[in-house]
């Protein structure tokens, strides 16, 4: 049987002498330098330093392994690897330096940089799996997928890592480029569902829809998007907008009642317009809001019934403008999210497509009304100053307390906006 720690070399060898507890002073420097160089036999190559100790037992313990002028306490030796690897072969045949080191050691050398030397060969792989895939690919999609840029954009994502963490990785890119081919010419559209023959739902979730975004250029925004981007259509029957108080014009729906409108109908929605030109509609990201909302209403007499749109979590494209496109049916609009990192992109998409509209209780105040004054969390947020561009001193004030804040932590006051149907808001130089 192979030996764990050396792959056989110390078999039918006589390591005793050498892993005498006097020479550890010899072997473990000699097995740092085996992890920084990769190199598990140390039989060849340049000198290794040691340094000789004081003990006499210990330099007497180094006796014909180190030639040449005698061993003096506190020196700085080096080691010829050639002579050493003869000496110990003297113990057995197929013994080196480096199977004594890592007896001695108690530990397989240099197993991170062979490890770093295979992840290179396998990363090497899989640039020229792409260079050869791409050569094959249609000509409206290479600009895509260029073989250099493509690399480089899945070694930044993290990509490369995660694929060689895959047992089949080179099956994967296979698949993922597969999908690529078929994505459609600029000005045709194509049913995500086709994209992999016989498996309407390969690409519903799991690693190979997110490899084909990042192969595209396609990550790091929802998903709806980046499929919208490369001419697919997603299943536009699920998720959407989550609604009460307002409706397409045309729609009846009765009173108070909640509904969903899917991604098919957000496509060129026309909204009906207020009956009191500059009502307001509150925008949430929390289900939980629109649904205390209408709970409060449906339990209190005389209380109106509020008019919420809530995105359910990220907001797609789709969402966004539908909302924009209440501004131009004339209600005004107020938007929130939560105080995140994620909940601060969805109020920058729904301001970017809703210019008119303001943001509803995001200020600085409001988070710290959201966070006790002194909570101080180890949460990292990853923020820039530029990401609350409705109130400069928003950002300053979260990485201060270093915590996310919920619309739930902010419930009764929101719920308190939507009864008065009169939002909280900046002012609006303060959200230009």
């Amino acid at each position: 049987m192979s030996c764990t720690l050396c792959d056989g070399a110390c078999n039918g060898a006589d390591l005793a002498p050498l892993l005498a507890p006097e020479l550890a002073w010899l072997w473990q420097p000699l097995a740092a330098a085996a992890d920084r160089r990769g190199d598990e036999s140390l039989t060849h190559g340049p000198t290794v330093t040691v340094t000789v100790p004081d003990a006499p037992a210990q330099r007497a313990a180094a006796a014909g392994l180190i030639d040449g002028r005698p061993l003096e306490p506190g020196q700085r030796r080096r080691i010829s690897l050639d002579r050493l690897a003869s000496a110990v072969a003297v113990r057995g045949t197929r013994l080196t330096p480096g199977a004594v080191a890592a007896h001695a050691c108690g530990r397989r050398l240099s197993v991170n940089a062979r490890r770093r030397a295979q992840q290179t060969v396998a990363a090497d792989r899989i640039r020229t799996q792409l260079e050869q895939a791409a050569a094959d690919l249609p000509h409206h999609i290479r600009p895509r997928v260029g073989p250099e840029t493509v690399f480089s954009r899945l070694r930044t994502l993290g990509w490369v890592t995660r694929l060689l963490n895959t047992p089949d990785h080179a099956n994967l890119l296979n698949q993922a480029l597969q999908v690529a081919a078929r994505l459609p010419p600029a000005g045709q559209r194509i049913d995500r569902r086709l994209l992999v023959q016989g498996n309407p739902h390969a690409l519903d979730a799991g690693p190979l829809p997110a490899l084909v975004l990042a192969l595209t250029g396609c990550a790091g925004m929802p998903a709806r998007s980046g499929w919208a981007c490369l001419g697919v259509d997603f299943d536009d029957l699920l998720g959407g907008l989550i609604i009460t108080g307002v409706t397409p014009r045309g729609w009846r729906i009765p009173p108070g009642a909640t509904f969903t409108l899917p991604p098919r109908e957000l496509t060129a929605i026309d909204w009906e317009p207020p009956q009191d030109p500059g009502t307001w509609i509150f925008v949430t990201e929390n289900p939980s809001v629109l649904a205390a909302a209408s709970s409060r209403a449906l339990t209190q007499d005389g209380c109106a019934t509020p008019r919420v749109i809530c995105t359910a979590g990220t907001p797609s494209q789709h969402e966004c403008e539908a909302i924009g496109a209440l501004s131009a049916a004339g209600w005004n609009i107020a938007v929130r999210a939560d105080f995140d990192q994620a909940g601060l992109a969805h109020m920058r998409a729904l301001l970017a497509a809703a210019p008119d509209a303001v943001a509803w209780r995001m200020s600085a105040a409001d988070y710290r009304a959201a966070v006790p004054e002194d909570a101080e969390g180890k949460d990292t947020l990853n923020l820039q100053s530029a990401d609350a561009p409705w109130d400069e001193e928003l950002v300053p004030a979260m990485l201060q307390h270093a915590l996310p804040a919920y619309e739930e932590d902010l419930l009764a006051a929101l719920l308190t906006d939507i009864a008065s149907g009169t939002p909280q808001i900046l002012p609006r130089h303060a959200c230009s």
